[in-house]
């Protein structure tokens, strides 16, 4: 039995979401002001979201550019208006300033979603440590994911490090599945599919007319043609 792998596409209102999926995208990310590469987007946005497709949905939890928490009672609050309002599945990741995890504030935004699956984003690429990081939330409730380039700069430079972290699989702190996203390109997709990655993240290469442009239903459909033959 072949094992359909995972293509998540990043949605910024309702019209994304629907191109999205009919493109074949098996989940969304949430967000909004890309300018600060993803911050977390209205309830309403949310709400018009969730009416126009049935695929899951993850929410982003991010006030402001950069990985330092901020206001953690805000997101806490902001957090606790998005279950109210039906979200189910959310992304989040902050880190202290010095490159660490910010154990505390993760723990703070993840104990008000009540078990709910979320991935901790692409902060690990710019951790100190993200074997450290990834055994200090171990056993956080409801993670279940890493958005990971392997590198800062993307998935050129981070190659050997998804390589290496997908052979880990199931070691304590590497059981979260590994989701590649960030400067991924289809031409990365047969070698990290070959080491057992299943999971696949795009924003950019699904608007063939940049951030100002929709979500193409084209564009979306061609990374799904890929995964399915790969």
């Amino acid at each position: 039995m072949s094992t359909r792998a995972v293509l998540e596409v990043i949605a910024l209102d309702a019209e994304d979401a629907v191109a999205a999926q009919a493109g074949g995208a098996d989940r969304l990310e949430l967000v909004t002001d890309m300018a600060a590469d993803g911050l977390t987007p209205s309830v309403e946005t949310f709400v018009a979201i969730r009416a126009a497709v049935d695929i899951p949905l993850r929410v982003m939890l991010r006030l402001a550019d950069g990985f330092a928490a901020g206001d953690v009672a805000r997101l806490v609050e902001v957090a606790g208006r998005m279950r109210e309002a039906g979200a189910e599945e959310f992304v989040l990741g902050f880190l202290d300033a010095d490159g660490g995890v910010d154990l505390d504030a993760v723990e703070r935004v993840a104990g008000v979603l009540d078990g709910c699956r979320w991935t901790f984003h692409r902060a690990i690429d710019r951790a100190a440590d993200r074997d450290a990081l990834r055994k200090s939330l171990d056993g956080v409730p409801g993670l279940d994911t890493y958005l990971t380039a392997g590198a800062a700069g993307g998935v050129d430079g981070g190659l050997p490090v998804l390589l290496s972290e997908a052979g880990r699989q199931g070691e304590p702190g590497y059981e979260p599945r590994v989701l590649v996203g960030g400067g991924l390109r289809l031409e990365h997709v047969p070698r990290l599919v070959a080491a057992g990655v299943d999971a696949f993240h795009i924003g950019g290469a699904a608007r063939p007319r940049g951030w100002e442009g929709p979500v193409s239903v084209d564009a979306v459909g061609e990374w799904r043609r890929v995964l399915d033959g790969v």
